[in-house]
Order: C-alpha cells, then structure tokens, then sequence
C-alpha cells in the first residue's frame, strides 16, 4: 500500500530513509511538488513530503547569509530580504505553472536540487554557486554536513556543489545556508527593436563585453514578444532585445546613457524602468510564454554566439522559442513528434550545447529521454556516484535516467 510520510526534522528524515533502506523501499521525494513534472515518472510505492522541514533557521544581513530549511519557500524567503534590501541573486525562477501548479510555491530545497538560476545568472552565476552548506540525509541513511555559513569556508565544498542539479536522486536536502547579495536601487531596461536572432545576439554580445555591467540580456521574436503583460514590449510589434542594467541610481543613469549609445546602431531604442522592467523579466525567468500552451517544452544550453543560428535552425522546424542568458539559453515550444524531438537534439549538439526536455508527455520523455545522453565514460562516473550515495536506489528512482 502506497503511503506518504511526512518527516518533521532532519533526524525524522534521516530516521525515514533508514527505515526505506532496510525495507528496500523507494521513495518518491517532494517539497511543494511545483516541479513534479520535471524528469521522468519517478517509480516508487511511497512518498516523501518535506513541507514541514520549513521555516527560516538564521538569517544575518551584515554577514549576507540565509539559512532555511529545505521546504521554505522562496516567496517566504524574498519577503524577508526585501525587508534588509537584499536579495537571492541567482534570480530563482518559479516554474511551477509550467506544470499547472500555483505560483510561488517553490522551495528553496527545490530550487538548489534542480540548480535553477533566472537571467542574472551572465552576471551573478547559477543557484550551486550562491549555495554555502547544506545538509543532506542519504540513501545509505546517513545525515551529513557538508560546506559551512561562509564563502570562505571550503570545507565539503564539492559536495555541496554535487548535491546542486541531482533533483533529489543523491540525498534529501533538509537545511540550506545560501548567500544573498544587496537588491539593486534602480532597474533600467533598454529594447531595441525588429531585431533578427542573430542580430540580436551580436547585439547582446556588444552589451555583456561592455563595462556597462549588464545584468540580463534576452531576446523575443515577435510572437512571443507579443504575448508579454508588459505594454511597450508587446506593443511593439516586432521582436524584442533586452539588455538589464541595475544599481545605484546615479551608476543606473550614466551606465544606461552610455549603454544607448553603445547600441543605437543596432536599432531603435526604448526603455522600461522599475515596475515594467520588473514585470518583463519575471516573464523572460518563468517561460510565462508557455505556462498556458501545454506544449512539449525544451531548454537548451548552447554558446551564446551560437543561440540565434540554432533559433532559427529551430524556427525553420516550426518551433518557436526566445534566448536569455545572451543567447546561452533557448526556451523552445514545439509539438508532441518524435522525429523533432530529435532535431532538437541534434541541433543542441551540433552547437556544442545540450537540450532538456522541460515539458512533455510521458511516452515522448521514454522515447528521447528528459536529460541530454551522457557520453558512456560520463553516464559511468554519474552512476558510481549515485551508487555511492544511494547504493540501493531508493531516492527518486529512474527521475533522471529511466530504470536507475
């Protein structure tokens, strides 16, 4: 009989995979289960609820450090630094919806699980590096510590790394210290628009290798740009490039000015300030372009210089999709097929790059698998690190790789 267990510390947790270890039985493990959907079907005859492992531990703003547990949502934890002026700069999206479940009701556990990261992460880096210490219960019914309250703290530092994108295959997050980093005073957005893919890429490139410090750089064809909350940029009608510059007002304003004359010649210029710029990219960090189609979604990873040739490459198969990340990343929507699923593919590593099935029907993700296939001396090294953690194959079973 299928049950749900709902552990109310670490040592509960750690208590419960004991149990699961000597019964060899699996455990399907969930904080809000917002990213349910992400992976495969996960194959276990119990479930692991963490949403009572939350609740802020500490939290010191002069030390620029936040320590929760695993379930606390983020909503809960940017309220709070917003009250310091602070901030988690890693931009964690919420793709909740993506997946018909309410908006902000992701966990950080969750977020560092799946190494999630929004637009600033050209500046600012992925989830793992803003990650300080973490504590873990495994398979092997263990609960370790590993990295610590500061950066200057090395200690256990790959293993807190290791546990940041296992989607909870290694061990069971139960605490989290994370760093945070003050909130920018002033936001200003420049757009150009009417832009090609590829123009716009030289365009993001000129941006980023700038001493402008530009903190995001995404751009929307004309369809998507059109399906924006944001007035000015889905008045546009055209597609969109956006370049995001924060700071201290006086900074914003000099930084701005000499950002418009950088990028004039590629086209004209608008701009969006606080709020709209705001709104713009938590659309751009969500994939709210897809929340509502229900279409197989990808996110491919490529080399910026590469992103608009491969959204073309992918526009000429009839998908449609935008970049962030200055053309380093492609959120791409396209039909149920399994022949497209593989030009997809196939257009991820003729780039150099990788593609994630984010979105799909459980027969497609069976047939072309959710992750990018792991060269074989790769998917060797990934396994004997799960047998290391998870010798019996309890946490999550086959979320990643399908019979695993």
């Amino acid at each position: 009989m299928t049950e749900t267990f709902k552990p109310q510390s670490a040592n509960d947790t750690r208590d419960l995979l004991s149990w699961a270890v000597s019964e060899k039985a699996p455990l399907e493990v969930l904080g809000n289960g917002t990213k349910r959907g992400f992976g495969h079907l996960v194959v276990a005859s119990h479930s692991l609820d963490l949403s009572g492992l939350s609740g802020i531990v500490d939290y010191e703003p002069a030390e620029l450090v936040l320590t929760a547990r695993a379930a606390t949502p983020i909503s809960e934890i940017e309220e709070l630094l917003r009250q310091s002026n602070q901030q988690l700069a890693f931009e964690p999206p919420d793709l909740g919806p993506l997946y018909g479940a309410p908006a902000e009701r992701a966990t950080l556990g969750g977020v560092v699980a799946g190494n999630l990261s929004g637009p600033r992460r050209v500046q600012t880096g992925a989830a793992r590096d803003h990650t300080l210490g973490v504590e873990v219960a495994t398979g092997r019914g263990e609960l370790i510590k590993a990295g610590g309250r500061v950066v200057k703290n090395v200690s256990g530092y790959d293993l807190t790394k290791l546990m940041c994108g296992s989607w909870g295959t290694l061990g069971v997050l139960t605490q989290i210290a994370i760093k945070v980093l003050p909130a920018p005073e002033k936001t200003r957005t420049v757009l150009i628009s009417g832009q090609s893919a590829e123009d716009a890429c030289l365009a993001m490139t000129a941006a980023l290798s700038s001493a402008h410090e530009v903190s995001a750089a995404a751009y929307l064809p004309a369809p998507i740009a059109d399906r924006s909350r944001v007035s000015y940029v889905a008045g546009a009608g055209a597609a969109v490039t956006a370049i995001r510059i924060e700071g201290p007002p006086v900074s914003v304003e000099v930084r701005n000015n000499a950002l418009r004359d950088l990028l004039a010649a590629f086209g004209d210029i608008e701009e969006l300030h606080g709020h709209n710029s705001g709104a713009f990219w938590q659309e751009v960090r969500d994939a709210t372009p897809f929340c509502s189609t229900g279409s197989v979604l990808w996110r491919l990873s490529v080399a910026p210089a590469s992103g608009g040739t491969v959204l073309d490459a992918l526009g000429d198969l009839g998908i449609e999709g935008y970049l962030d990340w200055g053309g380093g990343l492609i959120w791409a929507s396209s039909g149920d097929n399994l022949d497209l699923a593989r030009q997809v593919r196939s257009h991820a590593e003729a780039a150099g790059g990788h593609a994630t099935l984010v979105r799909a029907p459980d027969a497609l993700k069976a047939a072309v698998g959710v992750f990018h296939p792991q060269p074989a001396t790769r998917a060797g090294l990934s396994q004997r690190i799960k047998d290391g953690f998870d010798p019996i194959g309890i946490l999550n079973p086959g979320r990643m790789v399908q019979g695993s």
